[in-house]
């Protein structure tokens, strides 16, 4: 159970799990197969953020990024390209690689947008500036690896991360008639940190933000 409003929480749940499966010990083939699909379902990132060459996230050093803008989902993405990017403004300097139910990016990905469904653009005029357009799916295994590999890059003082993403109407929880409301419409969450004015009204309890974005 959450202990404040906006706490991202798991439900516990035994569904499709028996008491025999649940006592079966793990055999080594069981193993082999399990180590060979956490391997595959690895995420990725590669920057060219120096001298264009392509590089292991893991490899350099972190560097300056004031503000992180993160748009989550085909919706948001489309926006993103629709009113951010679709100019000259902005050169690709990274790119996500992973493997999972939904997603099936390249193994020889290179920094090109018809390559992978998640990138990262650097503003030119003001290199401290990133967005990433991520549509493509991150399982609920991959997010935190997702998160750490892409965040672990960054300084973190004095950075400000948004995020944008969308879900249906129907499911805005709400006394109105969601027929009444005007589409699209947006709403905020924002930690206690965040010290700006919000451009938008706050989204009301008991409405939740899911997956990736809730990470």
């Amino acid at each position: 159970m959450a202990t404040f409003f906006g706490e991202v929480v798991v439900a516990p749940s035994r569904a499709g799990v028996d008491d025999e499966e649940e006592t079966r010990e793990e055999t080594p083939e069981d193993r082999e197969i399990r180590r060979e699909l956490e391997k595959k379902r690895e995420v990725d990132i590669l920057w060219t953020l120096k001298s264009g060459v392509s590089t292991e996230s893991s490899a350099d050093e972190p560097f300056v990024c004031s503000k992180f803008i993160v748009a989550i989902g085909r919706n948001a993405a489309a926006f993103l390209s629709s009113f951010i990017l679709d100019s000259v403004c902005w050169e690709v300097v990274g790119v996500v690689k992973l493997w999972n139910e939904w997603c099936r990016t390249s193994s020889t990905t290179n920094v090109l947008p018809t390559d992978s469904f998640c990138l990262f653009y650097r503003l030119i005029s003001d290199p401290t500036v990133l967005l990433c357009q991520c549509s493509c799916y991150v399982a609920e295994d991959q997010q935190f690896q997702w998160l750490e590999k892409v965040f672990g890059r960054m300084q973190k003082e004095g950075l400000q991360v948004t995020i944008l993403s969308t879900c249906p109407v129907a499911d805005y929880k709400t006394q109105e008639s969601t027929l009444t409301l005007p589409a699209p419409f947006l709403k905020a969450l924002k930690t206690k940190e965040f010290k700006e004015q919000v451009c938008c009204p706050l989204l009301e309890q008991p409405n939740i933000v899911r997956d990736l974005p809730a990470a």
